[in-house]
């Protein structure tokens, strides 16, 4: 069986060189997406308003996906890093926005600082593409 070669994209990040990683990778039927932040084009979004960002990480999320062939309802995990858990809610209701009905399983967590003062929400994103369906006519 010939092995499966992973197919990466980038973010545009300046950083993705200097630190060594892409925006999304991925392999067969699984995408994983990198700790995003409410970043574009080197501003960060939504100063102070953690939901903002949370939205901002999701829709910059849903891209990588779908240039991966993917797509939010797919998404079977994501881990969600905070600097102030008594944003939890705003964070949460958020996510909810978009995976209420798809439910992946999920994780928040506190964290002392993410790479830019401004940052208060870091996202990642793991997604498994169903299988191609196989057409058992001749």
């Amino acid at each position: 069986m010939k092995p499966v070669q992973p197919q990466r994209i980038s973010g545009g990040s300046p950083w993705e060189d200097v630190v060594g990683y892409s925006r999304a990778v991925r392999v067969g039927q699984i995408i994983h997406v990198a700790g995003t932040t409410a970043t574009l084009h080197g501003e960060v979004q939504c100063v102070g308003d953690a939901a903002g960002q949370t939205r901002v990480i999701l829709n910059i999320i849903q891209a990588a996906l779908e240039r991966l062939g993917g797509r939010m309802e797919d998404v079977v995990r994501t881990r969600i890093y905070v600097t102030d858990i008594r944003q939890w809610e705003a964070i949460g209701r958020a996510h909810g926005e978009v995976f209420a009905q798809i439910r992946p399983a999920a994780s928040m967590v506190q964290v002392a600082a993410l790479i830019d003062p401004e940052h208060l929400v870091e996202i990642e994103a793991e997604a498994i593409l169903p299988l191609p369906s196989m057409d058992s006519s001749p």
